[in-house]
């Protein structure tokens, strides 16, 4: 079936359903940004393939939400399909909710899958109808219709994460989370999110794109922790490493009937515990909905952790030097053709030759010209931009490694006059970069309130860009983890010792070029001064990513004389902790790159 086709079936089930509207998330039951090809609903239905987008059907009318990241790639992709793109972060789009309660009318019912929603939000659209006297219902319905070529959910075995990488042991992490759930009086925690699991019990696996997670539920209580998951997933060895850690297992399903028989205070994250979950838990239990203990403790990397990120750095500085190299000396040598497709595959060439590399941390966006300006944008063998020697290259990137995940963004001009607009657009970014990224900011400082700073130099030329500034990164885990951030959003957490955040501003235009810059930073404490008047501990960032600017886009007057000595000795400690590791011509070319500007 063609996507129409799929939305006149659709229809006709909910038809028959008694069903005015039906809403397809973009996630899976364990709330996941990347999820296993079986949950893929919003693109099997719609054709969109970004990472976030919300398809809601009606009677008469289709509609994608989506955020400014895939604003030009949604546009593309739903051409001829009669759903309507709808641009979520637009200040006048009205939220999923209210569109439904303006839609439809009083007495109409809308349908969801519970297993694919929050708690928190399966509450919220409850409220938001039943105000508008709108029946919310329970049901799949594309379970029913998704029926051929569906795959099926990985069956790929699981395995331990040696301690020698984690730095710490299973039973001290349920020792502190057990404490967590005590101080909430909680007898037993429901977790859902497969990169708190897999942090939680030191075990990583292959069930998801880019993701080293293992699909799977826990159940923690006082004196038992149970691992809920495919029994094709335990093979001999993990058995062996389950069975060492006391950590009972049970089949994937068998969650909600062990659920069913729990007792006492059970302590759950309407964030990312699904509906169909929560209802499992019998009446009498008391729930306490909060944020995960979990979350917010592997959020706080150890030294080990730390350490092994600057090693998984060090090896994507490697990888992106010789890559650069390549790309500049010989990748177009004797008229040969490169795309962005293959420019891809020789900097996964390159990755693989790096100690502990297991796989890319995401997408590799590989941008020329105006692709880069998709914010994520996806090229693939067949759909893909050729690249020559001339023009802008944004490439975003990273690696996971068994020490540590990396992302970074690198904005090149690949040859040709520099307009005099690109090189200002760089230096914004660069500035802005630069000034969130050697800020220093009093103990209790929250992200959105430093966003402002990567913003500055481009808001005062009358540009800004739309998503966020910096996320959360995990170890050997998501490219993406809370809870703490860089943006505008109003988000409670605080900055604090051991997190570590991307710092990503970028320009955007339209058919012409995108530039972003990106390194991954650690939060440290900062040097205590003899000015400082308070007792408060101020904070600041580590740069982690090893890699040099372009220094050919740089616009040097509107840069001050600070901007430039940040530049020249971060460029000097790139080169001095690469350098070691590369030929003498690779040696060579980074020391070009380098130089002082």
């Amino acid at each position: 079936m063609n996507v129409i086709e799929k939305l006149q079936a659709i229809r006709a089930l909910m038809a028959a359903e008694g069903l005015a509207a039906y809403i397809v998330p973009g996630t899976d039951p364990h709330a996941s940004e990347y999820m296993a090809a079986h949950w893929t609903e919003t693109t099997w239905l719609s054709g969109f393939t970004g990472e976030a987008g919300t398809v809601v059907v009606t009677m008469k009318e289709a509609k994608l939400f989506t955020d400014s990241r895939y604003y030009l790639q949604a546009g593309i992709e739903l051409k001829d399909t009669t759903i309507e793109l709808m641009r979520a972060s637009d200040i006048d789009c009205p939220s999923i909710n209210d569109w439904l309660c303006e839609a439809l009318q009083a007495g109409e019912v809308v349908g969801v899958n519970p297993e694919m929603w929050s708690v928190n939000e399966y509450a919220s659209m409850r409220n938001a109808f039943q105000e508008a006297h709108i029946g919310l219902r329970s049901i799949d319905l594309i379970r029913q219709l998704w029926t051929e070529n569906r795959p099926s959910i990985p069956l790929t075995p699981l395995y331990e994460y040696e301690e020698r990488f984690a730095g710490e042991g299973v039973q001290a992490k349920l020792t502190r989370i057990r404490k967590a759930m005590a101080e909430k009086k909680a007898e037993a925690m429901v977790i859902s999110a497969l990169d708190e699991i897999a942090w939680l019990l030191n075990i990583r696996g292959f069930d998801v794109e880019f993701n080293p997670v293992v699909i799977s539920y826990v159940v923690l209580e006082q004196d038992k922790v149970t691992l809920f998951v495919l029994p094709e997933k335990v093979d001999a060895a993990a058995a062996a490493y389950l069975q060492r850690e006391g950590i009972c297992v049970m089949g994937y399903e068998d969650v909600f009937a062990y659920l069913n028989k729990l007792q006492g205070t059970v302590l759950y994250d309407g964030a990312k515990v699904n509906q169909a979950l929560y209802e499992a838990i019998p009446e009498a239990c008391r729930k306490v909905n909060a944020q995960s203990p979990v979350l917010k403790d592997k959020s706080h990397k150890n030294a080990v952790e730390l350490e092994g990120e600057r090693k998984a750095m060090l090896q994507d500085s490697v990888a992106l030097t010789r890559f650069f190299k390549w790309l500049e000396e010989e990748a177009f040598a004797g008229g040969q053709k490169q795309t962005e497709w293959t420019i891809m595959e020789k900097l996964h060439a390159f990755r693989l030759m790096g100690e502990n590399f297991v796989m890319e941390s995401f997408g590799t966006i590989a941008g020329y010209k105006g692709n880069g300006a998709i914010v994520h944008y996806a090229a693939s063998a067949d759909n893909c931009a050729e690249v020559r020697p001339e023009g802008m290259l944004l490439l975003d990137s990273g690696g996971q490694y068994l020490d540590g995940t990396t992302d970074i963004t690198r904005t090149i001009w690949l040859g040709g006059e520099i307009p005099q607009q690109a090189k200002l657009d760089y230096t914004y970014v660069l500035k802005g970069h630069l000034a969130l990224g050697h800020i220093q900011w009093p103990r209790g400082t929250r992200g959105n309130q430093l966003d402002a700073l990567a913003k500055q130099a481009m808001w005062k030329a009358g540009i800004t860009f739309g998503h966020g500034t910096g996320h959360g990164v995990g170890h050997f885990l998501g490219c993406h983890e809370g809870p703490q951030n860089v943006r505008t959003d109003m988000n409670p957490t605080m900055l604090e010792v051991g997190q570590i955040c991307s710092n990503e501003p970028g320009i955007y235009r339209t058919n012409e070029w995108g530039i972003r810059i990106e390194n991954l930073v650690a939060v440290e404490p900062a040097p205590r001064t003899e000015a400082c008047t308070t007792e408060d501990q101020f904070l600041r960032w580590e740069t982690l990513t090893l890699c040099y600017y372009d220094t050919s886009l740089i616009e040097r007057s509107i840069m001050t004389e600070e901007e430039i000595r940040w530049i020249n000795r971060y460029h000097q400690r790139v080169y001095e902790l690469t350098a070691p590791l590369l030929s003498p011509e690779e040696a060579a070319f980074l020391k070009k790159k380098c130089a002082a500007i």
